[in-house]
C-alpha cells in the first residue's frame, strides 16, 4: 500500500492519541486505533487497517506496560492467566474475522463498543479490592473472560483493552487502575497474535505501523502519568473511559452506514 507524506504524518499523530489513551485507560487505544487508521490516516481497506493497528497497538501497549509496572499497577498472575486464555481465543477470532466483509466488521465493532460502554457506566462507582489476587477460586472466571475477550479481540483486530479492563474487574474485583495496568499484558499478547495472523495474509503495513508506534511512545508516557492522578477520584476514570467508547462508537456507526463507507 502506498500512502503520501501527509498520511504518514497523520499516522504519527494518531499513534500519539492511541498511546495517550492506552496509558490513561489501558483499552482506549485499541478502540481508537482502527477508526483513526480508517478515517484519519485514510487506509482504504478495513482488513489492512485492522492488521496494521493490531501490530501498532501491541507495541504501544508493551511500552505503556513498562510504565505501569514501575508504578506497581500490574497484577502479574491475573494478567498471565487472562493472557494465556486470550491468546488462544485471539487466534481463533482473527481467523474468522479475515473471512468477514470489512464494512460489516466495523459496524459490529461499533455495536460491541456501545454494549461495553453501557456496562462501564453501570459500574463507574465501584472501587474494587486493591489486594485481590488470582486463585483457584476465581481462576475459572478469569480463564472464561480471557478466552472470550481474546475471541472478540482477534475478530475485530484490536488489542482488546476496552474489553479486558471490564473483564478483569468482573472476574477478580480489582480496582480500575490495577485492571488498566494488568490489561496491558493481555493487550500486547492479543495484538501480536492478531497481527501475525493478519500479516500472514498480507494485511500489515510495517512502515505505517512504525510511525504509529513512534507517536504512541510519547503519548503513552503522558497518559500513564495522568491515570495515576485521576485514579484517586472515585469513578472518574470509569466515566471518561465509557464516554470515550460511546463517542467513537457513534461516529463509527455514522461513517460505516453512510454511503461510500470503507470496505
Amino acid at each position: 500500500m502506498m500512502l503520501d507524506t501527509m498520511q504518514y504524518g497523520l499516522g504519527a499523530f494518531s499513534g500519539g492519541l492511541v498511546g495517550f489513551t492506552l496509558g490513561l485507560f489501558g483499552g482506549g487505544g485499541s478502540i481508537l486505533a482502527v477508526p483513526l487508521m480508517v478515517y484519519v490516516v485514510g487506509v482504504p481497506n478495513a482488513h489492512l487497517a485492522i492488521g496494521t493497528s493490531a501490530f501498532a497497538v501491541a507495541a504501544n501497549a508493551f511500552t505503556n506496560l513498562v510504565g505501569h509496572a514501575r508504578l506497581g499497577n500490574v497484577k502479574w498472575r491475573c494478567a498471565g492467566v487472562y493472557s494465556v486464555a486470550g491468546i488462544i481465543g485471539a487466534f481463533l477470532g482473527s481467523s474468522i474475522g479475515k473471512m468477514v466483509d470489512g464494512q460489516k466488521l466495523l459496524v459490529l465493532f461499533a455495536l460491541l463498543m456501545l454494549v461495553v460502554g453501557t456496562l462501564m457506566f453501570r459500574t463507574r462507582g465501584a472501587e474494587g479490592n486493591p489486594g485481590v489476587q488470582c486463585s483457584r477460586k476465581n481462576a475459572p472466571e478469569v480463564v472464561s473472560f480471557g478466552g472470550l475477550t481474546g475471541i472478540f479481540s482477534g475478530f475485530f483486530g484490536i488489542g482488546g483493552g476496552f474489553l479486558i479492563v471490564p473483564g478483569l474487574i468482573a472476574s477478580t474485583g480489582m480496582p480500575i487502575l490495577y485492571a488498566i495496568g494488568s490489561s496491558l499484558v493481555a493487550v500486547t499478547a492479543f495484538g501480536l497474535t492478531t497481527a501475525l495472523n493478519y500479516a500472514f495474509s498480507g494485511y500489515v503495513d510495517l512502515f505505517l505501523a512504525a510511525v504509529f508506534i513512534a507517536g504512541g511512545v510519547i503519548g503513552g508516557v503522558l497518559g500513564a502519568y495522568l491515570a495515576r492522578h485521576l485514579s484517586a477520584r472515585k469513578g472518574v476514570l470509569n466515566t471518561l473511559f465509557a464516554t470515550l467508547i460511546f463517542v467513537v462508537a457513534v461516529y463509527m456507526l455514522y461513517r460505516s452506514l453512510s454511503p461510500g463507507g470503507v470496505a
